[in-house]
């Protein structure tokens, strides 16, 4: 079975001088369509109950992640561990009621901190946003 680091050197291999034309050509830009294609079929994998697409697509839309962070690691912009690590980050910092102290006995209380928090975080940005010269 292979690894995510199989997966991580499939894509730079892919994107490589040598690795495939269609896909050392993407941008961005050209894969805001395939995402949003590769999601939408997630969605119809799940309101068909078809468990083996829904596997297929996921990691279509997985791929598309792979994708647009192989081509921000090309340009020095971040790489798929920066991803990984800041979404491990945001998960631990949305659910204090999981890692910290805070309680959420229902899905409704869960939803409410995790909003309460998104809030927060978007006012932090903003903030500093509005301090930068």
């Amino acid at each position: 079975m292979y690894s995510f680091d199989d997966l991580i050197q499939i894509v730079a291999r892919l994107r490589a001088e040598d690795g495939c034309p269609w896909d050392r050509e993407q941008t961005f830009e050209s894969l805001k369509k395939c995402l949003a294609d590769e999601a939408e079929e997630v969605f119809q994998a799940v309101d068909n109950r078809d468990m083996e697409n829904l596997c297929e697509e996921l990691g279509d839309v997985l791929l598309q992640v792979m994708l647009n962070s192989q081509i921000a690691s090309e340009m020095s912009l971040f790489s798929i561990s920066e991803v990984i690590d800041g979404l491990c980050k945001k998960m631990i910092r949305r659910h204090p009621h999981v890692f910290g102290d805070a309680k959420a006995k229902t899905p409704e209380e869960s939803l409410k901190l995790w909003n309460q928090i998104k809030a927060q975080e978007k006012a932090e940005k903003g903030k500093k946003t509005e301090q930068k010269p």
